[in-house]
């Protein structure tokens, strides 16, 4: 799974499937989500997202804490035909907000979003396409970007699940900063599994000026 469009064709094919029945929307992963977006959203309570993309929602944990969290507009971009089934029978999204594309073509307008957010995504683009997924999701935010990805301060890949070419990490921020020097980072930090249930995880929240 290392050459031509193989990291998308898993995502889409069988392993895709098999990641989105592995996760469960239970009141435990939501309320883990909540809490972790709580904290987040808190840095822009003053001036707070109206509509809210994420790219590679699969079957949306984190949209629905999201929901319950802000009023905000909802969208969603999810390659996985079986997580876009869960998305629309679930109510997580409205279909018409729901995207079958990915982190490098985003099918939505210039600025159609307050905010877009990955969590966990972009370690799955191949080192190749970063640049391209960066570009897609700044030109379609108007304020603000968060990114909540594995870090390491040298790029490096990982074995994922018996498989290569699957899974990278980096320093996500500072790349979002080398690429986009004029974003203004409003928060940033680290999610730790021990007290909060979720993956060890950096987060960077930046506003676009």
């Amino acid at each position: 799974m290392t050459d031509g469009n193989a990291p998308i064709d898993a995502w889409k094919g069988e392993f895709g499937d098999d990641y989105a029945a592995r996760n469960r929307a239970t009141e435990e992963t939501v309320g883990n989500a909540a809490r972790a977006f709580g904290e987040i959203l808190s840095h822009v309570e003053d001036n707070p997202p109206a509509s809210i993309l994420e790219v590679g929602a699969n079957i949306g944990i984190n949209l629905r804490a999201i929901s319950g969290l802000t009023s905000a507009e909802l969208f969603a971009v999810e390659p996985n035909a079986r997580a876009r089934d869960r998305l629309v029978a679930d109510k997580v999204v409205a279909p018409d907000h729901l995207f079958d594309a990915m982190a490098t073509k985003l099918p939505l307008d210039d600025g159609a979003v307050d905010l877009a957010f990955t969590s966990g995504v972009l370690i799955h683009v191949p080192p190749e396409d970063l640049e391209t997924a960066y570009g897609e999701i700044h030109r379609v935010v108007a304020r603000y970007i968060l990114c909540m990805e594995y870090f390491s301060p040298t790029p490096v890949e990982i074995p994922y699940r018996g498989h290569k070419g699957l899974l990278f990490k980096r320093d996500f921020g500072g790349m979002w900063l080398d690429l986009f020097p004029e974003l203004e980072t409003v928060a940033n930090g680290f999610f730790w599994r021990r007290t909060t249930g979720l993956d060890d995880i950096n987060w960077w929240l930046f506003r676009k000026p």
